[in-house]
């Protein structure tokens, strides 16, 4: 299992990772895994506001769907229109070209209550 070293992780299997004064957020290298081939990822629009924890998207393999929960609340920003064409990245690269939303954090703290990747590795170990 991969991890970003900079990246914070929820329990949901998302990751977060500070960029200036925005979340970069996506899924984890562990989920993409176990979805296997993602062929759909529907992604919410730009404006949009959530609120920590609430589903932000949908995420489609040839095994499964999965929600996609917002690890920090806040405005999306951005989404990465690549995925609709190519959501395989999200199985290449999920904490590179594979990233889903930016947003800007209603409260940046929340990035804070986030698991490390150490605390994230034990989580999985756990679940499993």
């Amino acid at each position: 299992m991969k991890l970003d070293p900079v990246a914070r992780y929820a329990r949901s299997h998302e990751w977060a990772r500070q960029d200036g004064n925005e979340i970069v957020c996506g899924i984890t290298d562990h989920a993409q895994e176990s979805l296997s081939d993602v062929v759909y990822v529907e992604l919410p629009e730009v404006g949009d506001t959530f609120d920590k924890e609430d589903t932000f998207g949908v995420v489609e393999s040839v095994k499964a769907a999965s929600d996609l929960y917002i690890p920090v609340g806040g405005e999306i920003s951005a989404v990465n229109e690549a995925l609709e064409d190519t959501p395989e990245l999200v199985n290449q690269d999920p904490y590179g070209k594979g990233w889903m939303v930016r947003l800007r954090p209603s409260d940046p703290a929340e990035f804070d209550d986030l698991m490390d990747g150490a605390a994230y590795e034990a989580f999985v170990a756990e679940e499993s």
